[in-house]
């Protein structure tokens, strides 16, 4: 059992950890800025997409702040876009709009020369190397007021939970009515912001005095935001926990995955360490079982939690795989963690986070604590808490980088 203290330290480190993980200031506003400009491409008065109000919105991890690195820092990261038109031509079919929007990037010779092969659902832009991001936009159709419903329903004091208002349609070419259907109500559905509606419920703690700026999170250009939640860095600590353990395997345990059954667990802990032992001890709870008839079994189930008929373990049938190594890796951080917090000494506690985590981030989390409190004792700010040997700030015991006074 830890002592508060202990609970404190370890979640400093994980918190440096976590920002360690997060993509800079630069590398973000970098991406919001190439993006703007994509959607005043569209917007421009003689495009023909003007009548319809393009708007460009991020959505998956860059709107819920639970992106990181990859682990291969010259790899790109994905930013995830939704391109939403105020209603369309009579006469579109899902193809319809998915060309017109393809076809005014092409009008641009940058973003001509920078369109990667027509996805499933996106247009995807691949940017110069020294980017290192590729955005994948999503094109939808979004109903006459809907931002009215968004703003209200982002809105940092109103917490309604009608999700379903903020569904959106999109394109798919593998559906069946992709050239045909011209009624939208009957192309696929999807719920990105309702799903990042939730996701902030969830990951709201009052108590902490951070609450997210909801309006700002979704807005087409939001700004920087360093603080994160503590549902936030579990997030993104098991995300880098997955990326080293399934390092370049596509049966990795997907994020939305990851990131619905840790929300579903969540318990509003404010220390971390509390959060991500709690997390992973329950995220299995959250896994349903449900008889599907299609073919005749019992099949896992993860309902999206603003649709609950769809399933995100869906593949898991196709691809069993998926399944067992769901299972192994979140048996194989249970165990990582609870090593981790049974050492003390941060030499001990550095070794055994390097496996997990990869040594170089590790390194680097360490040279950062220990810069921090360096800066505090020169201050006059660290002080040794009395009969602990664990170093605190006046009036507070907190994490330290330099002593737990175990085995060092």
């Amino acid at each position: 059992m830890l002592t508060q203290e202990e609970k404190k330290q370890f979640s400093e480190i994980l918190e440096t950890l976590g920002e360690t993980l997060d993509i800079t200031e630069t590398q973000y506003n970098t991406a919001v800025s190439s993006y703007g400009a994509v959607g005043e491409w569209l917007a421009k008065p003689e495009s023909s997409l003007a009548p319809y109000k393009p708007v460009i919105r991020p959505q998956g991890s860059f709107l819920l702040g639970t992106m990181i690195k990859p682990i291969c820092e010259d790899d790109d990261l994905d930013i995830d876009l939704v391109c939403e038109l105020t209603g369309k031509n009579p006469q579109w079919t899902q193809y319809h709009l998915k060309q017109v929007i393809g076809n005014r990037l092409k009008a641009n010779e940058t973003y001509k020369n920078m369109l990667d092969r027509e996805g499933r659902r996106c247009w995807t832009l691949m940017y110069s190397d020294s980017a290192n991001y590729h955005m994948d936009i999503l094109p939808s159709l979004v109903c006459s007021g809907y931002n009215i419903v968004f703003e209200k329903a982002f809105s940092d004091t109103e917490l309604e939970k009608d999700y379903e208002s903020l569904a959106i349609r999109i394109t798919d070419n593998k559906q069946n009515n992709y050239y045909t259907d011209t009624i939208a109500e009957n192309w696929m559905k999807s719920n990105p912001f309702g799903y990042g509606r939730w996701f902030f419920n969830a990951a709201n703690v009052v108590s902490l005095h951070k609450s997210i700026m909801l309006a700002e999170a979704v807005s087409p250009v939001p700004k920087y935001n360093k603080e994160k939640l503590p549902l936030q860095r579990v997030i993104q600590i098991l995300k880098r926990h997955r990326d080293i353990m399934f390092n370049g395997d596509e049966d990795k345990p997907i994020s939305i995955i990851i990131t619905t059954l840790a929300s579903r667990a969540y318990n509003k802990e404010t220390s971390i360490i509390d959060a991500l032992t709690n997390v992973i001890i329950n995220m299995p709870n959250y896994i349903e079982s449900r008889y599907d008839s299609s073919i005749g079994r019992t099949v896992k189930w993860i309902p999206n939690p603003v649709n609950p008929e769809e399933n995100f373990a869906d593949k898991w049938v196709e691809h069993p795989q998926r399944e067992k190594n769901f299972y192994k890796w979140l048996n194989q951080v249970e165990q990582d963690i609870q090593t981790i917090i049974q050492q003390r000494g941060l030499y001990n506690i550095s070794e055994s986070m390097g496996k997990p985590f990869g040594e170089k981030i590790v390194t680097k989390i360490f040279s950062e604590l220990g810069r921090k409190n360096f800066n505090l004792r020169e201050n006059g700010v660290l002080k040794m808490a009395t009969g602990t040997g664990i170093l605190s700030t006046a009036g507070s015991v907190t994490a330290a980088a330099h002593n737990f006074h175990g085995n060092d």
